[in-house]
């Protein structure tokens, strides 16, 4: 933190424009940190707040348009790659999709205080095929008390952040050591989670052909299939396969408990 608030000081516009840009493509760089060291470098009149906004707001917008128009054009590959850190891929991508079905558009607004959210919520827009001048005009307001919000930050706390910087030097070395035992810990956290899910990875997969040819056969005496679409589902026209029930992913777990033993059970997602 003291470091970047140094290079705040000598490259500030740049600085804020290219964290926040990078941040919003998809990597995990502290963009809000890097607007809390702005917002204190204004309080001290080593940058103007006014170039410093812009900054920040060129940075996020470019990188959420860029990351819709990918999201339109290449879709679950986008979304899969950005997911890709995450233990379970389709989980990550089902919590950001729960939030647009929960918020509907507003998501888009809010997205940037969400953890989690914040990366997959350009993206889902352009797949989800939202408007791109609607996704712009909420894409701008979100940016906007995005960086307004932790620039204040910044700006008011700047002697806090002053005192708390010389603690962080005088006590470096501890702080070193505090941060190797929490990357430690994490590294072991997340193997067991790894290992936990591991079963997931195997998922047994049919073709649709399988399918249709046993149902011709059996009928859908012993066949239960079930839409778990999350995304597409609630398109203008969407259809979903005759005599398939429908289950929201995000209630999966709990639902499942409630199917019949004695079928045999398909379930197709987007």
């Amino acid at each position: 933190m003291h470091d970047l608030v140094s290079q705040m000081a000598r490259h500030g516009y740049a600085l804020t424009f290219g964290l926040l840009f990078t941040e919003a493509v998809g990597f995990p760089f502290p963009a809000a940190l890097a607007l809390v060291a702005a917002g204190a470098a204004v309080a001290s009149h080593t940058l103007w707040g006014p170039a410093v906004l812009v900054a920040a707001m060129m940075g996020l917008m470019l990188g959420d348009i860029s990351q819709f128009w990918l999201g339109r054009f290449t879709g679950w590959a986008l979304l899969g790659f950005l997911c890709r850190v995450s233990i379970n891929p389709e989980t990550c991508i089902l919590r950001s999709a729960e939030s647009f079905y929960k918020r509907g558009k507003m998501t888009v607004v809010i997205a940037k205080f969400i953890p989690g959210v914040n990366t997959m919520a350009a993206p889902l827009a352009g797949s989800m095929k939202m408007r791109f001048w609607q996704f712009l005009q909420l894409d701008f307001l979100g940016a906007f008390l995005y960086s307004v919000t932790y620039l204040l930050v910044g700006y008011v706390s700047r002697d806090f952040l002053a005192v708390v910087l010389d603690n962080f030097h005088a006590a470096g070395r501890v702080m070193e050591g505090v941060i190797i035992v929490a990357l430690a810990a994490y590294a072991i956290y997340r193997v067991v989670q790894f290992s936990k899910h591991r079963v997931y990875r195997g998922v047994p997969r049919v073709q649709v052909e399988e399918l249709a040819a046993r149902l011709a056969v059996e009928g859908r005496g012993r066949v239960l299939i079930v839409d778990v679409r999350s995304h597409g589902y609630y398109d203008r026209g969407a259809e979903r396969i005759f005599g398939s029930i429908r289950i929201e992913p995000n209630n999966l777990e709990e639902e499942i408990k409630n199917l019949p033993t004695d079928k045999d059970i398909y379930l197709y997602c987007t």
